[in-house]
Formats: structure tokens, C-alpha cells, sequence
């Protein structure tokens, strides 16, 4: 399951965000530190592709359920200056950090004088690196203690000193304050890192938390051009949002939901464009199973053959794998089922070194 952290400084909007996209009543309180554990929400991604092919399989009354991907949202406290060494929490919190696949940065873009700011006033770049010297600072601490192992192991033995070269150019980059995701990759670094996790090599997604009167996009809120041109340096993602607009809409019914959106120029909620922005940053996309007992929504990472994402539906699968037979959602739709797409030669069969690709159905041969 995808797991994304949402972090910030104190006061930014976090919990009532996580609020907002799950529902489940996270802490908001207008003081920093209100949030001290870590809360979790798990939240369904609705795919409009599995209801399309829903109703093919539906027969009569008998209509198989749908089981969408789901995303995890993980609001993690706020961090402050000396996080790294524990000041407000910090351990616990940055332990939070290392637990999700990609991270959500929450950055205030809006003036409002009934919450505070941690820091007294509204600037998104300062508070995103009050945040990414922090997560810096533990990387470069926990690269310390890497490299004095490194360069012992590397002493003992030459084939080391590759991995040692990399672990030392990241250390070099690190210090230059940029984050270990921005570092050119090789192939002895992205082993070193495998190894050694860095909080600063997880994706990053900047949200942008403004006023609705900003919405849909922030074009003429000067705090989310800032915002997005340090993410295009990085070729990070940015999702404008309004916490406040997402917790009324938690509240309606979807239909009035629905209408709110369009109000604001908006067609998809908050969730939504913050859980496909997380896929894109993780590289990942969605196949899908479907048939009269079940239509099913499954992740895997872009890249991955067809028994890989046999295993996503039961290891037995992966183990037994003999081939696969594959169709585009959309045929499958056109023709209305199985029997009929075969009929007109749409259904592909496909063995080990298929590739698959986002919105392809697929039905797995295998023995065990």
C-alpha cells in the first residue's frame, strides 16, 4: 500500500487536510504540537475504470463489488529547528518519516490572523527549508556513522571502494544543502542507498494550502508561484489545495460534493490529486482483475512484468506463472466481456517479459 507522510511546520494546515481527505478526525488545533502521534488514515482511490467495467460484469441484480487501490496518509507533526536532535519531538517524528514510500509537504499560501505561524509570518520557501535542513541534518548524521564503517570495509576490501566513492559524493551533496533525491544517480549510489534509507531521497509533493478565493490553480497567489518554481527545479510535483474547502466537502453528500467542486473550477477533490500525484512520484500505475465475481484495482511500480504483478494478487501466482491474457480496460468495455473481446481478437496472450501497462486487464494462467 502506498503510504504517504504529510509534513510541515506547525499550524500550515496539516491536520485539517488529513482531516479533510480521511475523515477520521485527526487533532486540529490552532496551538503547535497539537498533532504528537502519528495518526493514519486509509483512504480508497476512486477509479472510474473499475465502475465502467462493473457494469459489464454486472448480471441482473448480481452486480460484483468493486475493491479499489487504497492510499495511506500518514500526518506526521509538525517539525521545527532542532528537530534533528530532538527538539519538539523530533525523533519521533522524523522516525514517522522514514516509515512512508513519499512525502507530502504541506506549505502555507495563505495570510490569516486567527491561526498562528510558527514563525510569525507567511513565507511557504522559509518554512520548506526550515523542514528540508532538518530532514538534511539526519541524513548527513546518519551518512556520518555509514561512511566510518564504509571506509573501514573498504580498507579490508577493494571491491568496496565504488560503493565508498558514492556514499562519500552524496555526503559532498548533501552538504551543499541539496537533497539526496536531486543527486545525479549511478548505480554503486542507488545500491548505497537501497542499503542506507535517506529521509531527503523520498519523492517529494508540494501542496500548497491556499484560500479558495485561490482556487483551482493559484495562478495569481505569488506564495504558489514560489512554490512552484522550486519544485520544477527539482521536478517535483505541486497540488494546490484548500484545507478549509476540503473539510466542507468531507461533510456533503457526494452529489453536493460534486457541485461545490465545479463551483470552484475543481473536478476532482483534494484526495484524488494528491494520491495520483504520490503514484506519479513513486512511479506507480494500476491494473486491474475483472470478472462476475469481483472487479479489482491493483499497484504495482511502472516497469514491472506480468508476474510481478501476478504476485501483487497471490504469490502462488507470481511462483506458478505460465502467461497471461491482457486487454485494455476500454476494449474490454467495448466488447462487453471476456467471451466477446476474444471473439474479436482483442484479448492478447502474454508471457514473462510482458511489461504491464497502466489500465490493462488481466486474467493470470499459472500452476503450482
Amino acid at each position: 500500500m502506498l503510504a504517504v507522510g504529510i509534513v510541515g511546520l506547525p499550524n500550515v494546515g496539516k491536520s485539517t487536510l488529513f482531516n479533510a481527505l480521511t475523515r477520521a478526525g485527526a487533532l486540529a488545533a490552532n496551538y503547535p504540537f497539537a498533532t504528537i502521534d502519528k495518526n493514519v488514515g486509509v483512504v480508497a482511490l476512486e477509479d472510474e475504470r473499475l465502475y465502467a467495467l462493473q457494469r459489464v460484469f454486472a448480471k441482473g441484480e448480481r452486480v460484483p463489488p468493486v475493491v479499489p487501490t487504497h492510499v495511506e496518509f500518514v500526518d506526521i507533526a509538525g517539525l521545527v529547528k532542532g528537530a534533528h536532535k530532538g527538539e519538539g519531538l523530533g525523533n519521533q517524528f522524523l522516525a514517522h518519516i522514514r516509515e512512508v514510500a513519499a512525502i507530502a509537504h504541506v506549505l502555507r499560501c495563505f495570510p490569516d490572523p486567527n491561526v498562528v505561524h510558527v514563525m510569525g509570518r507567511v513565507d511557504p520557501l522559509e518554512d520548506a527549508e526550515v523542514v528540508e535542513t532538518e530532514l538534511l541534518l539526519a541524513d548527513l548524521a546518519t551518512l556520518e556513522r555509514r561512511l566510518e564503517r564504509l571506509r573501514k570495509e573498504a580498507r579490508a576490501n577493494r571491491e568496496m571502494a565504488p560503493i565508498l566513492e558514492a556514499a562519500e559524493g552524496l555526503y559532498a551533496h548533501l552538504q551543499a544543502g541539496k537533497p539526496a533525491r536531486t543527486c545525479p544517480p549511478s548505480e554503486e549510489a542507488r545500491r548505497f542507498l537501497r542499503e542506507t534509507p535517506l529521509l531527503t531521497a523520498k519523492p517529494v509533493i508540494y501542496v500548497a494550502n491556499v484560500s479558495e478565493e485561490d482556487l483551482p490553480e493559484g495562478k495569481d497567489n505569488p506564495h504558489v508561484q514560489a512554490v512552484r518554481a522550486k519544485a520544477q527545479a527539482e521536478g517535483a510535483e505541486v497540488v494546490v489545495v484548500s484545507a478549509r474547502l476540503e473539510a466542507e466537502l468531507a461533510e456533503l453528500p457526494p452529489e453536493e460534493a460534486r457541485e461545490l467542486l465545479a463551483a470552484y473550477g475543481l473536478t476532482e477533490s483534494g484526495l484524488q490529486r494528491l494520491a495520483r500525484a504520490g503514484y506519479q512520484a513513486l512511479s506507480l500505475f494500476t491494473f486491474f482483475t475483472a470478472g462476475e465475481k469481483e472487479v479489482r484495482a491493483w499497484t504495482v511500480c511502472r516497469g514491472a512484468k506480468a508476474p510481478e504483478a501476478a504476485g501483487e494478487i497471490h504469490s502462488d501466482m507470481e511462483r506458478g506463472f505460465i502467461r497471461a491474457e491482457v486487454i485494455p480496460w476500454d476494449r474490454l468495455v467495448e466488447a462487453g466481456g471476456w467471451a466477446r473481446a476474444k471473439e474479436r481478437g482483442w484479448v492478447r496472450l502474454e508471457g514473462k517479459d510482458y511489461e504491464v501497462q497502466d489500465g490493462d486487464v488481466l486474467y493470470i494462467l499459472f500452476n503450482v
